[in-house]
This record gives structure tokens, C-alpha cells and sequence, in this order.
């Protein structure tokens, strides 16, 4: 007796599965994401209580200003051509999931990753306006009129402008830590990447408005840590409503 020819049934969604198979991964990252977060908050606030922001951007100030502030490389490369080349990765991220490749993550993860990259984007400069702290190059001390209060002492003006801190130029950089979050669950070893591009022009933009008298070091730091625990936050919104399916026989 002839068998019958085998039927291939076409692979079925477990969400309960999926979610209880992705576990462990989402599990790990989430523990690197508040480590990271924790550690990083740590770092700061040891910063912060020596005094240091001070001390760093004396090294580029002197009683006349800044002669780092328009120089070609921190001015010109760093600062006008960092939010040029800013803008030139957002219309590439987004030309990405406008035609997006056949490999994950898929279009309407691509899409959550620029909308958090914007809330990064927007979220820096909305804190910056609402600040009292005064940039370095508005100090007494370097030509301005200034005194110098932490910027954690919110209640006490320092009788500059304010609306200096955090870093809103480190965010051309930190604000698409998304990409890191988005692929590192598809192609860790891109995902990376990505991290480090991020970190390695994070920090030349940090150094570019150190050195400017545009901010001091823990203005950039705040902006990372911001940008990072905004993502964090978001990729455990995400896998909470998208859980990896998983394909199983019927």
C-alpha cells in the first residue's frame, strides 16, 4: 500500500512559548542595561562631588575666553560638521526603514528606534532650556560674568545666561543609541559596532565643546546616560508587547 505523501505543514506562532524561549536573552539584557545605568549613575555622581568640571575646563580657559572656541577642528569639524553629519545619519536611518533589507529587525522596529532617537533628541534640549547652569565661557573667571554653581544646585543662579546643561551637541551622537538596542537581539556583532561608533563620536563631541568652553565634562556625561537609560527603558517596552515568535511543527 502506497503511504501518503507527507504533508509540510506550515510553521505556527507560540506567542507563550516565544516569550517564555526569549526569556533569558531579554533577561541578560535587561540586567546589562541597568547595570550599565547603575554604574553609570555612580561614575557621575563620584564626578560631580570632586569638583572636577572646574578644574578639566580650566586647562582650555584662561582669563581671555577659550582659544579652543573657534578654532577649525572644534568649531568648524566638530561642532557645525558633527550635526551635519548628525542629520546625515537620521536620513539614512530612515531611508532604512523606508526600504528596509530582508533581514531583522523589520520595519516597524525600525521605526520605534528612530521615534526613541527623537525623544532622545528632543528630550536633552528641552532639559538644557530649562536649566539655570551657565556655560564655562560665561564665567567671570574666563571673561564672562558668571560665577560658577553645579549645576545640581538647580535653586541658585550663577547670574549668566543658563540654559547650558546637559550637552545638547553630545546628543548628535548618544541620541541614536537606539541602533545598538534595535539590532543587537538580530546581529549582535553589528549592534556593536554601532555602540562603539556612538561612544567613540559621543566623546570627540564632548571634548569638541569641552575644549570650546561650551560645556563642562559631566555635561556630556549626563547627556550619555540620559540617552542610555531612555533606550534601556524602551527596549523593555518593546519586547514586553513584541516577544521574538517562535516557529514550531504542528
Amino acid at each position: 500500500m502506497n503511504s501518503l505523501p507527507r504533508s509540510h505543514s506550515a510553521p505556527i506562532i507560540a506567542p507563550a512559548r516565544a516569550r517564555h524561549a526569549a526569556a533569558p536573552a531579554a533577561a541578560s539584557h535587561l540586567r546589562l542595561d541597568l547595570t550599565v545605568a547603575l554604574l553609570g549613575l555612580l561614575v557621575l555622581l563620584a564626578w560631580e562631588s570632586t569638583g572636577l568640571d572646574l578644574v578639566v575646563s580650566r586647562v582650555y580657559g584662561t582669563h581671555g575666553g577659550f582659544p579652543w572656541r573657534d578654532a577649525w577642528i572644534s568649531r568648524a569639524l566638530l561642532h557645525d560638521g558633527g550635526r551635519a553629519a548628525a542629520w546625515c545619519v537620521m536620513a539614512f536611518v530612515v531611508g532604512s526603514a523606508l526600504w528596509p533589507a530582508s533581514r531583522d529587525p523589520q520595519r516597524a522596529e525600525r521605526w520605534y528606534w528612530i521615534g526613541v532617537s527623537l525623544v532622545c533628541l528632543l528630550i536633552v534640549p528641552t532639559i538644557k532650556q530649562l536649566s539655570h547652569s551657565s556655560c564655562p565661557w560665561d564665567l567671570a573667571e574666563f571673561g564672562g560674568v558668571a560665577a560658577y554653581v553645579p549645576h545640581w544646585q538647580f535653586r541658585i543662579h550663577d547670574g549668566g545666561p543658563g540654559h547650558c546643561f546637559p550637552s545638547g551637541h553630545a546628543v548628535a551622537a548618544f541620541g541614536f543609541l537606539g541602533m545598538y538596542f534595535g539590532w543587537r537581539a538580530h546581529r549582535p556583532s553589528l549592534a556593536r559596532l554601532f555602540l562603539a561608533l556612538i561612544c567613540i563620536f559621543g566623546a570627540l563631541f564632548g571634548w569638541a565643546q569641552l575644549a570650546r568652553g561650551a560645556h563642562y565634562v559631566s555635561h556630556t556625561l549626563w547627556s550619555a546616560w540620559l540617552c542610555w537609560v531612555v533606550c534601556a527603558l524602551a527596549a523593555r517596552w518593546w519586547w514586553l508587547r513584541h516577544p521574538a515568535p517562535l516557529a514550531v511543527s504542528a
